[in-house]
């Protein structure tokens, strides 16, 4: 790939020459966002700085060229997308707002009781959810196509769900989760074959190859802004004009009407009918630059090379003992979902070792839960590719994979004469026995007050996290034993099990163990355990956990995931208090 010179191309990234955590950036979730490349940056400046005013109505000249601007930027979407009709371009938020447009002035005015909706298995949430909404309140059916094992979807079973009640089908180009390339010519095909329209989702396709419209030979493409280095915001939703001229609006408001009177209103023709209020402007400005900006570059060009890192990414992870590439499909776009299952580390461990190391990737069920379950994961870890991202950035990732696989292997063994002990599945009478905390003081105030004053003495994120590490290093290791027992916590994105009980000796008060595969997260655990095991139901109930978080700087450290899983903990926590204080008012 000599001719392709990725280092050059880099430079019209500003952000590319940043540092995360004092290591030089990897951006390498491009999936969730691309970066901007100057030419879009100063496109968007100097719309506000130099060009701003509102569109289609101005008399002035101001207002007359931010209105060619923008109609010039539907233009350049139209070329891009194929050379289609200006008008079938609708300026949209996002992909999300393209598809919830169709789910309402389609969806909502065309489907009837047994009808049905096709989609497949591995789309995104966006994908689902808005047909779901529809056929509820039109009695019409949501019906998905199985997923192969290989992250593809099994063309045979959606062929066997395409019926003549079939009246629309919805796909993803390309996979966000995995990165598959959907056959889509042959899904399209049998899908007209039956006489269902189409939409197509090219959030994740439009930035990698060349898109023609004409050729696929959908009914509806949408698309997002900012995942082919535009801006956020801004989206485009393209339908052939018979049938959008067809649909009612979506939004009412000024710019979508021809007349409005109290009698009854007119719409305005395309594009404008679904274009109601004041657009985004600049977000449109910014699109038409960044699809201008990979258009000198090419399209081919970057398809191929991205198709070169793929390769060597799929080789340079997939040789990583313990690490498993999920999603194999032999068409991809260059992204690689994984795990690390022997030995198991969890997906926050794995995103915080890369973090730390200036690696940007994205764990998770990638707002694709349906396919998740469907290959029996809770999610991935997604390192998602573009144009801009290199071998070395890849070599970077697996060198961390290994160091956090070679630690873990190092800890386990050192931990391994005492599990040999351990190994039958202990009762929870036993656990408790073995590993509850007790009193750790008279009153919660009192633990509070001793860990605001460790957590005062450190000011920085790390220095936080290592506290809460050394916290969870002290956490008795209970996982295995306690998942037989107990269900896992909801909220967390990492699997956590806690267990509570009354002490027996002081019913009023409760005492609980608790464990995860997550390492901070055992520390959150511990934390929890220090300030609330041995504690009086009723103070547990009382004392403001949000409170004591902000105080000792945790809010501006801990992830929002995190959080959500420290709430879903607390809950739990919360219960078994509650259950304590319902037996001590049964008893009064």
């Amino acid at each position: 790939m000599n001719q392709f010179d990725v280092e050059r191309i880099r430079q019209d990234f500003p952000i590319l020459s940043t540092l995360m955590n004092g290591k030089p950036l990897a951006y390498l979730d491009n999936g969730a966002t691309t970066q901007k490349p100057r030419v879009v940056i100063d496109t968007i400046c100097k719309f506000y700085e130099a060009e701003n005013a509102n569109i289609h109505r101005g008399a002035y000249d101001l207002s007359r060229q931010a209105t060619e601007k923008y109609e010039a930027a539907r233009a350049t979407v139209a070329e891009f997308l194929g050379g289609v009709n200006p008008k079938e371009c609708i300026f949209t938020s996002g992909t999300t707002e393209g598809i919830n447009l169709l789910a309402h002035s389609w969806a909502w005015s065309r489907l009837a009781a047994g009808d049905e909706v096709l989609v497949s298995g591995l789309e995104h949430h966006s994908n689902i959810v808005p047909w779901e909404l529809a056929c509820r309140a039109k009695g019409a059916t949501l019906k998905h196509a199985r997923t192969t094992l290989d992250g593809s979807i099994d063309v045979a079973d959606f062929k066997a769900q395409l019926t003549s009640r079939t009246k629309l089908v919805s796909l993803q180009a390309t996979s966000n989760a995995l990165g598959t390339i959907h056959d889509l010519d042959t899904l399209i095909h049998a899908a007209k074959s039956v006489g269902a329209l189409v939409v197509v989702d090219g959030a994740q396709a439009v930035a990698h190859q060349p898109t023609n419209l004409p050729k696929l030979g959908c009914d509806f493409f949408v698309f997002s802004g900012h995942k082919l280095f535009g801006p956020t915001g801004i989206g485009v939703l393209w339908g052939r004009k018979e049938l959008m001229e067809s649909m009612p609006p979506y939004k009412g408001g000024g710019d979508m009407i021809e007349t409005v009177s109290f009698e009854g209103s007119t719409f305005a023709d395309l594009p404008h009918r679904f274009e109601a209020g004041t657009p985004n402007i600049c977000g449109a400005l910014g699109l038409a630059s960044a699809i201008k900006y990979v258009q000198s570059i090419g399209l081919d060009r970057i398809h191929a090379y991205e198709n070169h890192l793929l390769q060597y990414a799929t080789k340079a992870v997939g040789s990583v003992k313990g690490v498993r590439i999920v999603g194999t499909a032999p068409k991809k776009v260059a992204t690689i979902s994984f795990v690390i299952e022997e030995p198991f580390i969890s997906l926050l461990d794995i995103s915080e070792a890369l973090n730390q190391a200036g690696i940007a990737t994205r764990i998770g069920h990638h707002c694709c839960m349906p396919l998740m379950h469907e290959l029996g994961i809770a999610g991935t870890c997604r390192a998602s590719l573009a144009f801009y991202n290199t071998e070395h950035e890849v070599d970077r990732l697996v060198d961390v994979l290994k160091q956090m696989i070679e630690k873990r292997l190092v800890q386990l063994k050192g931990n391994s004469a005492a599990s040999k002990s351990d190994d039958a599945t202990q009762g929870l009478e036993e656990i408790f026995a073995k590993h509850s905390s007790g009193v750790a003081a008279e009153s919660i105030e009192q633990v509070a007050e001793k860990l605001e004053e460790e957590f005062d003495l450190v000011d920085t994120e790390l220095e936080k996290n290592t506290i809460l590490n050394e916290l969870g290093q002290k956490l008795p290791r209970t996982f295995s034993h306690l998942k037989v027992h107990t269900p896992a916590v909801s909220g967390c994105m990492s699997e956590v099990y806690l267990a509570g009980r009354p002490i027996a000796s002081q019913p009023d008060r409760i005492e609980f163990v608790g464990d995860s595969n997550n390492d901070l997260v055992r520390g959150l655990i511990a934390l929890l355990q220090h300030l609330f095991s041995g504690q009086r139901a009723g103070d547990i109930r009382a004392f403001d956990l949000e409170a004591f978080i902000r105080k000792i700087g945790l809010d501006k450290f801990v992830t929002l995931q995190r959080r959500n899983g420290l709430a879903g903990m607390a809950k739990r926590i919360h219960a078994f208090a509650e259950e304590v204080l319902k037996k001590e008012n049964a008893k009064s």
